[in-house]
């Protein structure tokens, strides 16, 4: 499967979230709207206090790295980026789809959710 290049917004979070601990919290929400909704494993946040917390808390609290394994436009400002996290977590490596809503240029919804690796449910 391909990759596309993705809009500066996703590439930009892409590549924090790669190094979360060490993210500048206010360049990572500067990649989301004011008002954007976080779905990660059915847990959602809204608004930029909620990504807060949920940036300083689930998203930080382990050592991970982040590969992109392909990327493509859904169509209307929507997206998919396929990725594998390998880190100090239960199970080590974890395969997730993450589907964004952009508006206006930076992201509107992020939803996370973890995919099997033989698995095409990229839409």
């Amino acid at each position: 499967m391909g990759t596309t290049p993705l809009p500066n917004a996703i590439s930009h979070y892409l590549s924090l979230v790669g190094s979360a601990g060490a993210a500048d919290l206010a360049e990572v929400l500067a990649c989301f709207t004011d008002d954007a909704d976080v779905i990660d494993n059915d847990d959602m946040r809204h608004g930029h206090g909620e990504i807060r917390e949920w940036w300083t808390g689930p998203v930080t609290a382990f050592e991970y790295t982040v590969e992109v394994s392909s990327a493509h436009e859904l169509g209307g400002d929507r997206y998919v980026a396929r990725t594998r996290l390998s880190g100090d977590f239960a199970g080590g490596t974890v395969e997730l789809a993450n589907r964004f809503t952009l508006r206006d240029g930076r992201i509107a919804r992020l939803e996370i959710a973890a995919t099997s690796p033989e698995s095409s449910a990229d839409a």
